[in-house]
């Protein structure tokens, strides 16, 4: 069983309850292999996570950027609790060393894993705030999220790329960019695409992920760099 009292040291927490966080990191498979035993998965605590996260971070964004409207906020909020933040953050924090997850579950390193990590650490804020209280949660929210909110602002990074690519591409050169799957590797539950944008059958720039629309994204902020579109 992985050491939860250590993650809880490395987060800056010391918890009331430290079954709570081990909650947090079980997932539902884990159980069907753990018949019988005193264990919860963590679908309850990601549900409540998920709107802790939201909240917090909406109302940091309100505050900080009074005369902003409605529409830009929710991109900004979208952009720093997105499952690239998530991803990021579970990296940061080490998350996959003390998942439990069935036999067949830890084989998977895909999308399917990715999607299991971003879940726990909405999981890890719901057994936070059930043990801390609001306040505790929104630390490690600031923390670990709103500490990125700067960047997300300057550099732009809550535009969809996609259509910052084509307005500049109609505005700079009258055409509209078209994408193009260039190559598809892997089995199906863990794909790999790399998509080029195209103006006029020009690539332009290419771009690689797990699915063809985050790999179209990719190839869109290749795109606004190689052009210098930014």
């Amino acid at each position: 069983m992985p050491d939860y009292e250590k993650f809880a040291e490395k987060i800056n927490i010391k918890f009331n309850n430290i079954k709570l966080l081990q909650t947090a990191f079980t997932h539902r498979s884990y159980l069907n292999e753990h018949k019988g035993k005193d264990l919860e998965h963590n679908e309850r605590f990601e549900f409540l996570g998920d709107a802790v996260l939201e909240l917090v971070t909406t109302y940091h964004l309100f505050e900080k950027f009074p005369d902003e409207k409605e529409g830009v906020l929710t991109s900004y909020r979208s952009a720093i609790v997105n499952t690239t933040s998530l991803l990021r953050v579970a990296e940061e924090l080490g998350v996959n060393d003390y998942l439990l997850l069935s036999k067949g579950e830890a084989k998977d390193t895909g999308r399917a894993r990715n999607f299991i990590v971003a879940n726990v650490i909405e999981a890890i804020i719901g057994a936070i705030y059930i043990d801390q209280g609001y306040d505790s949660a929104a630390k490690f929210i600031d923390t670990y999220f709103l500490s990125i909110t700067d960047d997300v602002v300057e550099n732009s990074l809550w535009q969809d790329a996609k259509s910052h690519f084509q307005e500049k591409a109609q505005e700079f050169e009258k055409a509209t960019p078209s994408y193009e799957t260039i190559e598809e590797v892997g089995p199906d539950h863990d794909k790999k695409f790399k998509v080029g944008v195209f103006i006029r059958n020009k690539l332009i720039a290419e771009g690689s992920g797990v699915s063809k629309q985050e790999a179209e994204q990719i190839a869109a902020k290749n795109a606004l760099e190689a052009k210098q579109w930014q």
